[in-house]
């Protein structure tokens, strides 16, 4: 039987339990999109976790859809993280970083030069962003992306992989989910393409595939993780095929070799049944380490692990408001409740942030 709380090997390192902080968008990054001394702070409080997987980072100037989201494709940025993985280890813990492109989740306020977002195509999702000073708008509509841009797509990823591992992360996750970039692509509601990288799923799947080939060749496919939503409606997400899509996928990914694949199960903070799908089939697709995340309680980890169906299992909101949450599984202990005066998103202060109690020695 295997156990939640048991160490686990994940390609070159060591995890000291199977219980993983999945990543969750703060918007708490300073001027120029750095990490400041707060979020060296959060991660460490968290250090226990056998892995954290850092927020969602932008890989380029276009990539940003949020306010004060962190990239990792300036040395400031660079710079900003190498406190935080620093800090992490010298607590004892393992961290990824999450490698992010919104795609048309954006507004012309985070592009340069006030352009339009790039997408697959230019469809408008129905969703909105904060834009400061304007509150919460409607994501502009994005142009499609020229077939001669996208190569420069792929090395933005690439060279963001590189930068992830100067900036002493452990690894680095590709967001191939919740309908940001490489998720749009993949999917026929958000990609009517009709080149290389449109129609059917072979073309679709062309760009997910390309980044993983390219970050795996640069950093070494022992490093490098992906994470996939294959039935979740975030962020205007639809596909009107999701089995035979993601069961490509993963037969590629397969050939790839990356060291997990991390698999939102159901709608992304709400129900896990929104949508049949086979994931115990797209498992067997693959032989690499298998994360598994959505809702999951202390007794449903524990089951996962024991069972099989999952060898890591991620945890979100619970990670955000438990500093100690390896502590508190272990020990059945109850959970912090969020507060009720400071949002997951955005702030400028430590509440909310780094002021969640830990259980008392």
């Amino acid at each position: 039987m295997s156990d939640l709380f048991q160490p686990f090997q994940l390609g070159p390192i060591t995890l000291a339990n199977r219980v993983v902080m999945a990543p969750l968008t703060r918007s708490r990054a300073e001027a120029g999109n750095v990490p400041g001394p707060l979020t060296v702070e959060y991660y460490t409080q968290r250090a226990t976790m056998g892995l954290i997987i850092a927020e969602a980072t932008q890989v380029s100037a276009t990539a940003q859809g949020y306010p004060n989201t962190p990239g990792l494709h300036t040395a400031e940025q660079v710079a900003g993280w190498r406190k935080v993985t620093d800090a992490v280890h010298a607590k004892g813990g393992k961290i990824y970083v999450q490698l992010w492109h919104v795609g048309r989740m954006s507004h012309t306020a985070y592009q340069p030069n006030g352009q339009a977002p790039v997408a697959p195509s230019a469809i408008a999702p129905k969703a909105k962003t904060f834009v400061p000073g304007q509150g919460m708008v409607d994501c502009s509509t994005p142009r499609a992306l020229e077939t001669a841009e996208i190569p420069g797509v792929v090395n933005d990823f690439r060279t963001a992989a590189r930068n992830a591992i100067e900036a002493g992360f452990d690894g680095v996750e590709i967001h191939g989910a919740h309908g940001y970039l490489l998720d749009a692509f993949l999917r026929d509601g958000s990609n009517q393409r009709t080149d290389q990288y449109g129609g059917s799923i072979e073309n679709r799947a062309r760009l997910l595939l390309e980044v993983m080939a390219a970050v795996t060749a640069e950093i070494g496919a022992d490093r490098v993780g992906v994470r996939l939503s294959p039935v979740s409606p975030v962020n205007d997400s639809s596909e009107s095929n999701p089995q035979p899509l993601f069961e490509y996928v993963v037969r590629e990914l397969e050939k790839l070799h990356p060291v997990y694949l991390h698999i939102v199960e159901g709608h992304t903070g709400g129900p896990r049944d929104n949508a049949p799908f086979d994931y115990d089939a797209l498992r067997k697709l693959y032989s690499g380490v298998w994360m598994v995340n959505n809702g999951y309680s202390n007794t449903m980890a524990q089951d996962a692990v024991a069972s099989g169906h999952g060898d890591l299992v991620s945890f979100g909101r619970p990670a955000l408001c438990n500093p100690d949450l390896v502590r508190r599984l272990k020990e059945n202990a109850p959970l912090n409740e969020p507060f009720a005066d400071a949002g997951f998103y955005g702030g400028s202060g430590a509440h909310g942030y780094t002021d969640y109690p830990f259980l008392p020695a």
